[in-house]
């Protein structure tokens, strides 16, 4: 079934917050409200992607949370002066409430060991100046590298690595990128936390680009409205297909229009 850029069941979702005391928007950060850049720090939302989050933050009818592979810290410095957000951080395992309160996820020694020897096998095969190290992973970034240089790192990383991605660690792929990390929580586990939240008529929706954004779309499935937002469609269990910025733009100024009514 081919995907519209405008589904019925969107427009359908869009309509239904007129009548909604309160809403929830759920977000992945890169990818989705940010272009991918080689440089991580300067990966700012896109033109105007603020501006309206603010109005809607301001308006009260809904809220607003970040689920993010990225460590929250990134995530607030990125969205500045956007600020008063839930932030969920590392997968889900670092979070903070709009009122700043954190809560973190206790990780098993176990699984941290054999996280370090993932980093200390990158610092062998020199491999450790792509590395990302951030709470409950390890990430290798290619993206600005040439095809031949991003083969051999995918390849011998997987390699490196498939021995370490068992008994509670899982190996993702990303845009960009490959991931040792622990298997739980996910982004599914953080929707799932936020969902007993919220009361079972709120309308929630779910914006993310990648693959482990995938998750989180399986979690809302009959429950909301999950939105792949790439330029590229693929294969995925979303319900609706945005490209960025233009459709992503339109998609936020039809959620402040709605609210505003």
């Amino acid at each position: 079934m081919p995907y519209m850029r405008d589904t019925d069941l969107t427009s359908a979702f869009l309509e239904g917050l007129a009548a909604a005391p309160s809403s929830a928007l759920l977000l992945d950060y890169d990818g989705t409200l940010a272009p991918f850049q080689i440089e991580r720090d300067q990966a700012y939302p896109y033109p105007g992607i603020v501006p309206l989050l603010q109005a809607i933050q301001q308006n009260g009818r809904t809220e607003i949370i970040i689920i993010t592979g990225r460590p929250i810290h990134e995530v607030q410095k990125l969205l500045l002066p956007l600020t008063g957000i839930e932030i969920w951080g590392a997968h889900g395992l670092d979070h903070v409430l709009s009122d700043g309160t954190r809560q973190q996820v206790e990780i098993d020694p176990a699984l941290q060991s054999g996280l370090t020897r993932a980093k200390d096998w990158l610092s062998q095969e020199d491999l450790l100046s792509l590395a990302e190290v951030k709470p409950g992973g390890i990430a290798v970034h290619w993206r600005g590298l040439p095809e031949y240089r991003i083969e051999e790192v995918r390849s011998h990383t997987l390699q490196g690595w498939s021995d370490l991605a068992q008994d509670g660690l899982k190996l993702l792929e990303f845009e960009g990128g490959l991931e040792l990390r622990i298997t739980r929580p996910d982004k599914g586990d953080a929707i799932e936390a936020i969902l007993k939240r919220l009361g079972p008529s709120t309308p929630v929706a779910f914006l993310g680009d990648d693959l482990t954004d995938e998750d989180g779309f399986r979690r809302l499935e009959d429950r909301g409205l999950s939105i792949l937002v790439r330029s590229e469609h693929r294969k995925t269990v979303a319900q609706a297909w945005l490209r960025p910025p233009d459709d992503l733009i339109g998609f936020l100024q039809r959620w402040l229009n709605q609210i505003g009514n």
